[in-house]
């Protein structure tokens, strides 16, 4: 099935199974990191890393430590669909595919 990725009339699908979803929080100017797949027509999230934590970003007690981020498995039920908004403050969200990461606007 793949990845659909909708902005406006853009549209790109993209042929992958797993992505990672990244970030910088607009409040505490750190990374964010979800990596998803995609199972049948649903995203499922496998892990979420944190650079760091502050402004409703905790990471929960869970969580491990391990090469500067903070590790977790969020409990999240699959979902049918990810939207995404911008805000101008930070950079663009990225999708990063076998370890390369850009803008999404880069997809579309």
């Amino acid at each position: 099935m793949g990845l659909c990725l909708v902005a406006g009339a853009l549209v790109a699908r993209l042929a992958i199974t797993s992505f990672t979803l990244a970030w910088t929080h607009s409040v505490e100017k750190v990374r964010w990191e979800e990596d998803w797949r995609v199972q049948g027509s649903m995203l499922v999230i496998d892990e979420s890393r944190l650079k760091g934590s502050g402004a409703g970003m905790e990471p929960p007690d869970d969580a491990v430590l391990a090469g500067g981020y903070w590790h977790y498995r969020p409990l999240l039920d699959p979902l049918p669909e990810v939207e995404l908004a911008r805000s101008g403050v930070v950079p663009d969200w990225q999708l990063c595919l076998l370890g390369s990461c850009r803008e999404i606007a880069a997809y579309l």
